[in-house]
């Protein structure tokens, strides 16, 4: 089923030079569109590549610590697809154009209508410092563009579930692991830790959990690869292959980088001096959709609903499934 969703079709990719070419696309696509503006300032200094990951990167941090710090609880899938929405949208479009501290929390507040955590606006403002009313004004404001340019993809796979079965089969299949529910705590470790990577681009969901697995094994000096040879019906190449994988999202996780204080002041510094000479965007107004993309949104509102029906589809097909199962046993 997961081979059919735009999250495989539209957001898994062959390897990390396409992501970093898109990245680079989208930084340089913004300075040259400011160019050549009539008015442009040829001595304003944009911000390069490795500057706007690091800016990224940093709220990056601030999402995932104003989840975590949210009331009331938020669940690991909210906190998941805002962090996937956030890194979906600046893998196509530049800081310069859109400040990370407007799309994070629109992220956010996205995320909890999408995966159903009935949080009313008022109730979301309330966990952020500062100017509630204009917090509310900027997530507004800034929905219906980060919709766009998330091409109303909104649906995403998260690791969670796939982590489920994996250890309902390890109990079922590989009673040699003693109490496989001690992983967890590592597996969450993992699981966060991925998310500050480009894993999500790389990997599926369910690779993705069964690599946290392993590494949770790891931490207890366990080793299955018996239990992967069961997994895989003794296929080596497939077996392999995870291995692979899981030495380079380690390598991955070892190398995040977690940019100084000092670094991030200095790139906000150069962005919000970038703003003004490329006249962007008034920093507490966000950017809003040009006339071009609002041309383009003339089946916007029912792509967003048809999502919700899809989605129930797939759930009911699903349970579908399950009870056809549960009647042949």
């Amino acid at each position: 089923m997961f081979y059919s969703t735009t999250h495989y079709k539209y957001w898994i990719f062959d390897d990390a030079d396409e992501l970093r070419r898109r990245r680079f696309e989208a930084n340089d696509n913004f300075i040259k569109e400011c160019q050549r503006k009539s008015n442009s300032n040829p001595n304003t200094l944009y911000l390069s590549v490795e500057e706007e990951a690091a800016l990224t990167n940093n709220y990056l941090m601030v999402l995932k610590d104003f989840c975590r710090k949210f009331k009331p609880v938020m669940p690991k899938c909210v906190i998941s697809t805002a962090i996937q929405y956030f890194k979906r949208f600046y893998l196509n479009n530049s800081v310069m154009e859109n400040h990370p501290k407007h799309i994070m929390v629109t992220c956010v507040f996205l995320a909890t209508k999408i995966e159903e955590f009935n949080v009313k606006m008022q109730q979301f403002v309330n966990n952020i410092k500062g100017d509630r009313t204009k917090a509310s004004e900027i997530v507004l404001n800034n929905e219906l563009l980060l919709l766009h340019r998330l091409k109303y993809h909104l649906t995403i796979s998260h690791p969670y579930r796939p982590v489920e079965g994996l250890l309902v089969d390890i109990k079922t299949r590989y009673p040699e692991c003693n109490d496989p529910e001690r992983y967890r705590k590592y597996i969450d470790t993992f699981l966060d830790k991925s998310f500050s990577t480009d894993a999500c681009f790389l990997i599926n969901p369910n690779q993705l959990a069964l690599l946290s697995i392993l590494y949770a094994a790891e931490q207890y000096n366990e080793n299955l690869d018996n239990y992967l040879q069961i997994l895989f019906n003794n296929q080596f190449d497939e077996i392999q292959q995870v291995k692979e994988w899981s030495i380079r999202i380690m390598d991955m996780i070892n190398n995040i980088e977690t940019p100084s204080k000092d670094y991030v002041k200095s790139i906000e510094r150069k962005l919000e001096q970038c703003q003004i000479e490329t006249s962007v965007n008034d920093p507490e107004q966000p950017r809003t959709l040009d006339d071009d993309e609002v041309e383009n949104e003339t089946v916007s509102y029912e792509r967003y609903s048809q999502f919700r029906e899809e989605q129930d589809q797939y759930d009911r097909k699903f349970i579908e499934r399950r009870l056809e199962d549960q009647s042949s046993d």
